[in-house]
């Protein structure tokens, strides 16, 4: 593909809005995905990174691999996911797993 804003497009659409603002005048643009619930990931891109198709689609990996982190994802499965080349196959994580800390006691500890 030689268009790496398209790259970046269809690696993220429809799961997410793409918005690609240019940053700076060393031609640096600025990738924000976000959806109903408002911004899911930012992430500054140089004209270097956007020009090597190799360091284009590390980045955009690395976006995908934060984002299941973040969505309650194990790590191990996400790189097998990786691996295998298809990160938007990996199945809705555990509910139970992101309300660890939410039904957890308080304690409190006082000198």
């Amino acid at each position: 593909m030689d268009n790496p804003f398209q790259q970046i497009t269809d690696a993220f659409h429809p799961d997410y809005r793409v918005n690609l603002s240019i940053q700076g005048l060393d031609g640096s643009i600025m990738l924000t995905l976000s959806n109903e619930t408002g911004v899911v990931a930012k992430r500054l891109i140089s004209a270097a990174q956007r020009n090597d198709p190799k360091r284009l689609q590390r980045l955009i990996e690395s976006v995908q691999f934060g984002i299941a982190i973040e969505e309650g994802h194990s790590a191990i499965k996400i790189l097998a996911a990786m691996t295998d080349g298809d990160l938007k196959r990996l199945a809705p994580p555990l509910p139970a797993r992101n309300n660890l800390l939410i039904n957890r006691p308080t304690f409190g500890a006082g000198i």
